[in-house]
């Protein structure tokens, strides 16, 4: 699989800033079938910095209910949370 496959978008929310001011960590959609290797190497690809570490979370797709009914599907998919070297970053809004 090609780095561009694996790193679907980046996550930007309060808390992935939070976590990327504090902990210097950013967080990515990534492929299902990714692992931490993969990730790894996509990110120090396409982005130029080092990596320290990867973690990944899944979440299982999953049936909505309203009233004990199924009411719609609610997609799975897999983040990663990569902890930067000190002193790498990465902007996504660059001149912004």
């Amino acid at each position: 699989m090609e780095s561009t496959q694996i790193l679907l978008r980046p996550l930007i929310s309060e808390k992935t800033t939070l976590m990327k001011q504090n902990a210097n960590q950013v967080a990515f959609l990534v492929h299902p079938a990714a692992n931490k290797i993969d990730v790894q190497r996509a990110v120090e690809d396409v982005f130029g910095v080092q990596v320290t570490a990867v973690n990944m979370v899944r979440y299982r797709p999953r049936v909505r209910t309203k009233f004990g009914r199924a009411a719609g599907k609610i997609r799975g998919y897999k983040k990663a949370y990569v902890t930067l070297a000190p002193g790498a970053s990465i902007d996504f809004f660059e001149g912004v």
